[in-house]
């Protein structure tokens, strides 16, 4: 009794002395009372030139046992602390922008749970040189620079079983960092898991055509002259089709996803505050804000002349707010904003004010990759690791048919035929989506939910989240 007594105290004094003190929140503002775990923000150098915001909250069950899990917001130039404050962290904004209310479904109540604002220029992520042009490659080197100072400055969880997470267009950020992750022994690398992620341009722009006839958002005449002008022997391409006639029934599509007021982010939810325009200007910021992030069909005219249109703003205007149509980032940016929150984040003064999402490093960002199939396909072939894909529903800007269609095309054995599963809401179970298992890979969806799960459907993605870090069946 005396030697385990004396092995709790000195594994205490270790974690203590481990994790770095000058990181330590000590005390959050807006929470009615303060966490019973630590959490810890600060830097992790990607370079001496670059540094990554990251906020830490250690698991509600067994820290010094439970698996790190990194979080990766999307973007490209969104904070993952929107993860953290409206999605699955151990507290939750409230619309007032002051007050936090815990998540009884938070990611941390069987995880330490890491968020990594990235690239440098994201948040309150900065680079010395102010210089945010980057790439998807860099971003992956980078990320996987910050992940190899967060074990050395917190050496007490390099032993911890290690997954990678992400929805959006970390559905490269997540496999790019996986298969650097994977090669290096020192980290336990067990898996990841893609939310609602950007798998596949070509996918992604293809299915989307489908997904928005099948809702009843495409007149008839629509959709039979984008069969007759973008289809041929059976296969229809509306990615990257060069048929004029094609593109421009494709514009026709974009307009009424993107520009019409529907919420791309989740079909059947209303716009936050009202129908936003794709430019409009901030009075009380005295900034232009823009409201396309510009990832559905990238390679058509439209979307090239807007990228342009970008650029130009960019280089005569350079205050400019980027929010993602439909959201309101007010409460977040009010939060994170006041000095005192800064100061309880050990946020420095010169760092640049905290935005949702960075149109700088967003109009700069080179894409690299045109789909993740050679990545997943190296990590699927070590049959190491496990791979969660999943979806929710009703999300336009990512949705769950291409990413479906990318996970088949990977052409892995079947375990388990597409099938209901099942989640408990209180009032007994639930169907929560459907999901079809591989060999070490499942594709997963979420019902009613759009491109943030945990926030439309936070028991559900709760529920999937524990089997998958359990190593559960669906």
């Amino acid at each position: 009794m005396v030697s385990l007594v004396l092995f709790a105290v000195l594994a205490n004094v270790f974690v203590t002395e481990s994790a770095p003190a000058k990181d330590e929140i000590i005390y959050l503002p807006g929470l009615a009372k303060q966490p019973s775990f630590r959490q810890y923000s600060g830097y992790l150098n990607a370079s001496e030139n670059k540094h990554l915001h990251y906020w830490f909250v250690e698991s509600q069950g067994h820290p010094e046992k439970d698996p790190v899990v990194l979080w990766l917001n999307g973007g490209p130039g969104c904070s993952s602390l929107d993860g953290l404050l409206n999605e699955h962290g151990p507290f939750l904004i409230q619309p007032d922008g002051k007050t936090l209310q815990y998540n009884p479904y938070s990611w941390n109540m069987i995880a330490n749970m890491l968020y990594l604002e990235s690239p440098a220029g994201v948040g309150f992520s900065y680079a010395d040189d102010k210089k945010y042009q980057t790439n998807d490659t860099e971003v992956s080197f980078n990320n996987y620079l910050a992940l190899k100072e967060f074990f050395r400055l917190f050496p007490e969880y390099s032993k911890n079983e290690f997954y990678i997470t992400g929805e959006s267009y970390g559905g490269i950020y997540v496999p790019t960092l996986a298969v650097r992750v994977m090669t290096d022994s020192s980290i336990h690398f067990k898996g990841m898991a893609v939310g609602n992620g950007l798998s596949s341009w070509e996918d992604n722009d293809n299915s989307l055509v489908y997904f928005a006839y099948y809702h009843g958002l495409l007149r008839s005449a629509l959709w039979l002259d984008l069969q007759k002008f973008c289809c041929s022997e059976g296969k229809c391409q509306f990615h990257n089709n060069k048929d004029k006639n094609c593109q421009l029934r494709v514009k026709e599509v974009m307009k009424i996803v993107w520009q019409s007021g529907l919420n791309a982010y989740n079909l059947y939810a209303d716009c936050i505050e009202g129908v936003p325009g794709e430019i409009r200007f901030d009075a009380n910021q005295k900034q232009l804000v823009i409201s396309d992030l510009g990832n559905l069909f990238p390679k058509h005219e439209m979307s090239l002349w807007w990228r342009k249109k970008l650029q130009d703003i960019y280089q005569s205007h350079r205050n400019v707010r980027l929010d993602p149509p439909c959201t309101n980032t007010t409460a977040c940016s009010s939060y994170l904003n006041d000095p005192k929150v800064r100061k309880a984040l050990h946020i420095p003064g010169f760092v640049q004010k905290w935005e949702m999402c960075s149109f700088t490093v967003n109009v700069l960002y080179r894409p690299i990759y045109s789909d993740m199939k050679d990545q997943y396909l190296k990590l699927l072939a070590t049959r190491q690791y496990q791979i969660l894909v999943y979806n929710g529903d009703v999300d336009m800007a990512c949705n769950f048919m291409g990413d479906e269609w990318f996970v088949e095309s990977l052409q892995q054995k079947v375990l388990v035929n597409r099938r209901t599963w099942l989640y408990d809401d209180g009032n007994g179970s639930q169907v929560g989506g459907f999901v079809k298992e591989f060999a070490n890979l499942a594709f997963l969806t979420v019902k009613g939910a759009g491109h943030m799960v945990p926030t439309d459907k936070p028991k559900a993605a709760f529920t999937f989240f524990s089997h998958f870090l359990h190593k559960e069946p669906y």
